[in-house]
């Protein structure tokens, strides 16, 4: 049998012998047979199955591969994410300082010294007080009061009719040239009048069915101070004289009159009780309405039926005497107010004075001297001076953020004083906050004279550092 060998070149070598035909191969690798037919087949389908499979795993395998790219962007991104917080920080940062930059700086807290009294240079004159009954001075202007002694409730007589026209004043003004409403008097009005001119007492003949407005009423009872237009007054604006009457001293009361009480609107009942310095409080309110002075800055007024009417005292409404009120009873003796004006440093100044329990054969021209005379002392003692200098420190004003800056007046504080009086000078904060600095107020005798305003010298705002930590 022949026997197959393989030789060093890798082919199949037959013997002769067998009489077969040697073919000699050469070949690189190990031999392989031919495929046949069926195995070709197999081998086809399976590397159709493979291709397939490949096919239908590729979009598995794309987004496993997609995902694992992603999966390997994640981390860079991931470190911009601390960059992008530490911006918005920055940014918020930088927009709370911008707000704290801009918001209002805090006002200054400011603290003022304790008031001053100033002692007016010189000493009180001698006033020439009246050797009897009761003598005052004032001063509205200045708060300034003087009376001649101790003073106890005394009759007043007719001076008891500046409450009565300054009540009808209150309850139905008048401009300074105005005649308000007209009143139409009665009969009863006429009868009145007629019994006030059979008891002695003053009075302006009226008639029924006669008009006055309320200004000619006014003047009625002012100038030739009837006692009968007292009675119509007090009707027309209350009711009846003692609703009137209580209306009065409820006036008084609030105006500090305690040594005074009125019975009645004219002054005529010896209960009528007041005093010099009473009557000067009064006056100095009564003063200070422009109608009011108007009336009794005369001393004549002319009425429909009664014509011309003269005052009693020879002084009011003449040369510079311009008001107020005379007044005379067997009780009260003559009793006057008198007032006059004066400048003094360029300001134009109220000065009263008033007498009661003036006697002697004629008792109104005697109060009308005494009280003249009072009135021409004040005057004569008025006198400008300094009451603080310019730019004086009252003050001081501190920050929060610790500076500081004087308060000081802002010019000279010059009054109008009466030589021995005292004068307080205090300064005022302002009336709210973020206001001016505030005033300076001068008063005297407890009535503010003057104010003026202060001023904060300058002063350094708040460093940026400040701002952004206070802000």
């Amino acid at each position: 049998m022949p026997v197959a060998r393989r030789s060093s070149l890798g082919t199949d070598e037959r013997s002769a012998e067998a009489g077969e035909t040697v073919f000699v191969t050469a070949r690189t690798g190990p031999r392989h047979a031919a495929p046949s037919r069926h195995e070709r087949r197999k081998r086809g389908k399976r590397q159709q199955n493979q291709e397939h499979g490949e096919h239908e795993k590729r979009p598995e395998h794309q987004g496993r591969r997609g995902h694992e790219e992603h999966g390997n962007a994640d981390p860079k991104r991931r470190g911009r994410w601390p960059l992008v917080v530490v911006a918005i920080v920055v940014l918020g940062l930088a927009a709370a300082a911008v707000v704290q930059l801009r918001r209002p700086v805090p006002l200054p807290v400011l603290r003022f010294d304790a008031p001053t009294v100033v002692d007016v240079r010189g000493t009180t004159p001698t006033r020439p007080w009246p050797a009897k009954g009761q003598g005052a001075l004032a001063v509205p202007a200045l708060g300034v009061l003087q009376t001649s002694g101790p003073e106890t409730p005394v009759p007043v007589a007719s001076v008891a009719k500046m409450m009565t026209a300054y009540v009808v004043l209150l309850a139905h003004p008048l401009g300074p040239g105005d005649q308000g409403p007209s009143l139409t008097l009665t009969a009863a009005d006429q009868s009145q009048a007629d019994a006030d001119a059979d008891a002695g007492d003053a009075y302006v003949p009226v008639q029924a069915g006669e008009q006055l407005t309320e200004r000619q009423l006014l003047e009625g009872l002012m100038v030739p101070s009837a006692d009968n237009l007292a009675d119509v007054l007090a009707t027309w604006v209350s009711g009846s004289p003692a609703a009137f009457v209580a209306t009065m001293n409820a006036t008084a009361a609030r105006l500090g009159m305690r040594d005074t009480h009125y019975a009645d609107p004219a002054g005529l009942d010896p209960t009528t009780v007041s005093t010099a310095a009473d009557s000067l409080r009064l006056a100095a309110m009564a003063m200070a309405v422009p109608a009011f002075v108007t009336v009794v800055d005369q001393h004549q007024a002319t009425l429909p039926v009664a014509g011309v009417v003269t005052n009693p005292d020879r002084s009011i409404g003449t040369g510079a005497f311009i008001g107020v009120k005379s007044g005379f009873t067997d009780a009260a003796k003559g009793c006057l107010v008198l007032a006059t004006t004066s400048t003094v440093g360029g300001r134009q100044v109220l000065v009263l004075a008033a007498t009661t329990g003036q006697g002697g054969s004629d008792p109104l021209g005697a109060a009308d001297v005494a009280t003249r005379a009072l009135l021409a002392s004040a005057v004569g003692s008025l006198e400008p001076d300094t009451v603080l200098e310019a730019r004086a420190v009252v003050g001081r004003a501190t920050s929060p953020w610790g500076t500081s800056a004087p308060i000081r007046t802002v010019g000279t504080v010059r009054e109008v004083v009466l030589p021995g009086e005292v004068v307080r000078v205090s300064p005022r904060p302002p009336k709210r906050p973020g206001a001016r600095p505030g005033v300076i107020v001068v008063s005297e005798g407890g009535r503010v004279v003057s104010t003026q305003r202060l001023r904060t010298g300058a002063m350094a705002g708040p460093p940026w550092w400040w701002r952004l930590l206070h802000g």
